[in-house]
C-alpha cells in the first residue's frame, strides 16, 4: 500500500517537472518570437479588446461587490475596539495592494483565459496550427505572441477598473450606510495610504497578465485527444492558472509589503 502511495508520488512529481520544464520552454520561445520578429499589432489590439473591454463589467461587479462587503466586515470589527475610522485605509490598501489585481486576474482567467485555450486547442485538434506552419506562419507570432502581450498589458487597467470601484463602493456602504463620518474616512486614507501601494499593485496585474496569458496559451497549444481533450485542457488552464496567480500573489507580496 505504502509502496503503491510512493510510486504515484513519485510519478506525479515527474510529471508535476516535466510540465513545468515545458512550459518554461513555451514561454522562452514566445519571448524570442516577440524580440525577433514583427509584432501584429492590429492582433494585439482585438485580444486587447476580446480580454479587456468584454470583461468590464465582471470585473465592475466583482470590484463593487469586495468594496462592499470589506467595509461591512472591517465595520463589524473595527467596531470592537472603537477604531471605525480606520475602515478607509483598510479598504484602499485591501483593493490596492491585493483584490484588485488579484480578482481581476481570477475574472479574466473564467472568462477570457478558458476561451483562449479553448480556441488555440480546437485550432491544434483540427490541424489549422499545422496548416499555419506548412503555409510557413510561425504559430507563435501569428497565435501566441498577441494574445500574452494583450494579456500583460490590459490586465493594469482592469486592475485599475476593479480598484476604483470597489473603493468607491467602500466609501459609499462606510458612510452611507454604516454612518461613518465622511470626512474621518478620506483623511485616515490621506494619513495612510503611499504612491508605492498603487505601483506594487499595478506590477502585480502586469505579472498575473503575463502568467495567465501563458498559461492559457499553453493549454491549448499542446491540446491532444480530440474534442474532450480541450475541455480537460480548457479546464486545467482554468485551475492551473488560479492557482498560479494565487501562488504568484503570495510570493510577490512578501517580496513587496514584507519589511
Amino acid at each position: 500500500m505504502s509502496a503503491k502511495f510512493v510510486s504515484s508520488l513519485g510519478a506525479m512529481t515527474l510529471q508535476a517537472c516535466r510540465d513545468l520544464g515545458n512550459l518554461g520552454l513555451f514561454i522562452y520561445e514566445a519571448i524570442y518570437t516577440l524580440f525577433t520578429t514583427r509584432l501584429r499589432f492590429k492582433k494585439v489590439l482585438y485580444q486587447m479588446n476580446y480580454i479587456g473591454i468584454n470583461s468590464l463589467t465582471i470585473v465592475f461587479l466583482v470590484g463593487v461587490s469586495v468594496g462592499a462587503v470589506l467595509a461591512l466586515q472591517s465595520y463589524i470589527g473595527l467596531e470592537r475596539f472603537g477604531s471605525t475610522q480606520f475602515i478607509g485605509p483598510i479598504v484602499y490598501l485591501s483593493m490596492t495592494r491585493e483584490f484588485g489585481p488579484v480578482f481581476a486576474a481570477l475574472m479574466v482567467i473564467g472568462r477570457a483565459g478558458s476561451a483562449i485555450t479553448s480556441e488555440i486547442g480546437t485550432m491544434r485538434i483540427t490541424e489549422q496550427i499545422d496548416a499555419l506552419q506548412t503555409l510557413c506562419i510561425d504559430p507563435y507570432q501569428y497565435l501566441i505572441v498577441p494574445r500574452i502581450v494583450a494579456g500583460t498589458f490590459i490586465l493594469p487597467f482592469l486592475s485599475i477598473f476593479c480598484t476604483l470601484f470597489g473603493i468607491l463602493a467602500g466609501y459609499i456602504t462606510a458612510v452611507y450606510v454604516l454612518n461613518v463620518n465622511a470626512e474621518t474616512y478620506m483623511e485616515a486614507i490621506r494619513a495612510n495610504v503611499e504612491l508605492s501601494d498603487i505601483v506594487n499593485g499595478l506590477v502585480k496585474a502586469v505579472v498575473f497578465g503575463f502568467l495567465l496569458s501563458c498559461v492559457a496559451t499553453y493549454k491549448g497549444f499542446y491540446t491532444s485527444g480530440g474534442a474532450k481533450g480541450v475541455g480537460l485542457a480548457t479546464t486545467q488552464s482554468v485551475v492551473y492558472a488560479n492557482v498560479t496567480i494565487v501562488i504568484a500573489d503570495y510570493i510577490l507580496t512578501s517580496l513587496m509589503f514584507t519589511r
